[in-house]
């Protein structure tokens, strides 16, 4: 990883020296683009190294704090029936886009809505130029080879940026060429649907351009072949699934023929030939310990990365720092610049308790300021876990902000999912649907298959219908955390469902009710014998899954922590819009909530499911107009 970091840092330096400030400056306004001369233009693609340089360049939204590095990866897609985002009342920022009650001047969105679009920008021109180079064509194999990779690449980074703004703005506005400099826009909002259908169509040529991995060289976070297909598959299902149409959730009518093309791209991924490519790594556990660690998997089921450069808010990386295990003071109490997410206490308890993907996706401690020692939290502290400090080498005390992991924008193990989506919904629960369905269940289960599958509902795949609840479940449990589960919630058109039914969850939690009812309320570990460099993980005592003996003192060594008890009343009120009265059944007193908790001001029919297009672009193009609801 480390190898394309100091090749992402020498090209954008090249691309200074070349002069093509137009295409690495900061863009910060919606669609501003600084001036190009055109000899500028024409030296930057008159060669390899200028076109790669460029493209590169067109990498760099990807990432810092506006990009992946914190915003769009942990801030938009929550909050969901998995996690938290930040919880607190809606502040403006962060905390009104996790409670759904964001405003169009919140600068948590404008500014990562212009880094995309500085993405889409700055693909569009190598979009335009690479084709046109006289090297193109002309060149040597090795130059045209080169040429149509970079060409590729670029195609598919457009994708990804003007998918990620339409899967969290709905129908925004899309240009396909470069902009002109002093350009007077004037875009209308582009139906999602054409959109990307547009896109579906471009990653096919992406995918006919573009090298597989074991041909492109080092460089584990530049796109190739499989990232490309990948991707197509992820937009066609979205393409064929529900979006907010006004204040309703409507499908597609032609929806089959995007779960047709999702399915064809997996399948071609899951040829034997393909999977000496990308394949699903037999432990879970190494998937995310290599990106914690900043080197590569052997399986490489991690298809698509964003490359984190350096320590700074431009190109750096905030996961293992924003979410994963807090960092604690000497008292217990939580440090208050770091570790906002935490999970929806029912998340734990959807695991089940020989699941191995359970104590890698949370994570049930926190960690000391100033050493390793890890001590016992509550279930409503309990975070995600697939980036953590401790795991960093050597593990990271104190309260650096940038840890530089990587994001995975997509695994293997999406595409056996949506391979086993696909194939359900188009032909039923056929055998290819349920082996690929059980080879990610499988391995989350240490590979013990008879164990996954005693382990599902009776009659998972006696259905259509069975098994999709099936799909939607696997998925919930495969990829927390990874900035998937919102969006799979909204095009398949439960996203109220969900959060209604993880809200009710909650509730029944706070009241010891099935199938909680064996949830205990305090849990007990041992305190740690020193406070040397090395990780001491948290040692637990009794089973999560029996309840508090009687009476709850702790035994000697140990430390009573208030594991169930912590859902009280004032808890479940937060769950519910602000000024809401709220009485825990079987209490009389009434609780105000203050909205601080998991979506707290979510209300179906008011179009929250998309964020609002940012205030500064509406007054700066007229034909634009404003999401429904805001």
């Amino acid at each position: 990883m480390k190898s394309f970091h100091s090749f992402r840092r020498a090209t954008l330096a090249a691309l200074a020296l070349a002069g093509t400030a137009g295409l690495v400056s900061s863009c910060k306004d919606y669609l501003e683009v600084d001036p190009i001369a055109l000899n500028t233009t024409e030296y930057t693609f008159s060669s390899v190294s200028g076109a790669t340089a460029a493209v590169i360049g067109a990498y760099d939204p990807l990432s810092g704090d506006n990009g992946y590095g914190t915003r769009v990866s942990m801030y938009y897609p929550l909050d969901s029936d998995e996690l938290i985002g930040s919880a607190g009342a809606a502040d403006g920022g962060r905390r009104s886009i996790a409670r759904y009650t964001a405003l169009a001047t919140n600068t948590e969105i404008n500014n990562p809505w212009n880094q995309l679009y500085q993405g889409v920008e700055r693909s569009n021109i190598c979009i335009q130029q690479i084709p046109q180079m006289p090297l193109y064509t002309g060149g040597t194999a090795t130059e045209q080879a080169a040429l149509k990779r970079l060409h590729g690449e670029a195609l598919t980074l457009r994708a990804q940026y003007l998918f990620e703004l339409v899967r969290n703005w709905g129908d925004v506005p899309v240009q396909f060429t470069p902009a002109v400099s002093g350009q007077d826009f004037n875009l209308p909002n582009s139906d999602r649907n054409a959109t990307l259908t547009r896109l579906i169509a471009d990653l096919k040529l992406a995918e006919d351009l573009l090298p597989w991995r074991s041909q492109a060289g080092a460089a584990s976070e530049r796109i190739t072949k499989g990232a490309a297909k990948a991707l197509r598959a992820r937009i066609s299902l979205f393409r064929g699934g529900y979006s907010l149409q006004g204040n309703a959730m409507q499908r597609p009518g032609d929806y089959l023929d995007y779960y047709r093309i999702a399915r064809q791209e997996c399948a071609d991924l899951m040829t034997t030939s393909a999977r000496a490519e990308h394949n699903l790594n037999p432990s879970f556990l190494e998937v995310f310990k290599s990106m914690n660690e900043l080197r590569s998997e052997a399986a490489n089921e991690i298809m698509f990365q964003v490359g984190m450069a350096t320590a700074t808010g431009a190109s750096g990386s905030k996961i293992g720092y924003y979410n994963g295990p807090r960092l604690q003071n000497a008292s217990g109490t939580y440090g208050s610049t770091q570790g906002a997410v935490t999970i929806a206490p029912p998340y734990f308890y959807a695991f089940d308790s020989t699941d191995t993907r359970r104590d890698v996706t949370i994570t049930t401690y926190g960690i000391a300021s100033t050493a390793n020692v890890q001590t016992g939290v509550a279930l409503t502290a309990a975070t995600d876990g697939k980036w953590r400090r401790d795991w960093h080498i050597p593990p990271v005390t104190g309260t650096v902000n940038y840890l530089d992991y990587n994001w995975p924008i997509i695994r293997f193990a999406d595409v056996l999912l949506m391979f086993a989506e696909t194939e359900n919904e188009l032909n039923g629960p056929t055998t290819a649907a349920q082996d690929a369905f059980m080879e990610v269940r499988t391995r989350g289960f240490g590979g013990n298959r008879a164990r996954a599958l005693a382990t599902l509902p009776t009659n998972s795949f006696g259905s259509k219908a069975s098994m999709f609840n099936a799909i939607v479940n696997e998925r919930y449990i495969e990829f927390g955390g990874e900035g998937i589960r919102k969006y799979d919630l909204l095009r398949w058109n439960l996203f109220e469902t969900k959060i209604a039914e993880v809200k009710a969850n909650i509730e029944k939690m706070a009241l010891g009710q099935a199938p909680y009812d064996n949830v205990p309320l305090y849990q007990y570990y041992r305190t740690p014998t020193s406070a040397s460099l090395a990780v001491q993980p948290v040692q637990w005592t009794r089973s999560f899954y029996r309840p508090s003996p009687t009476p709850n003192t702790a035994p000697t060594g140990t430390v009573r922590v208030n594991w169930r008890q912590g859902i009280d009343a004032a808890y479940v009120a937060n769950t519910k819009p602000a000024g809401t009265d709220y009485v825990l059944p079987g209490t009389t007193t009434p609780v105000k909530s203050i909205a601080s908790g998991l979506a707290a001001e979510y209300v179906p029919g008011r179009g929250k499911e998309l964020l609002p297009i940012p205030q500064a672009t509406l007054s700066a193009d007229p034909a634009l107009k404003q999401n429904f609801g805001y």
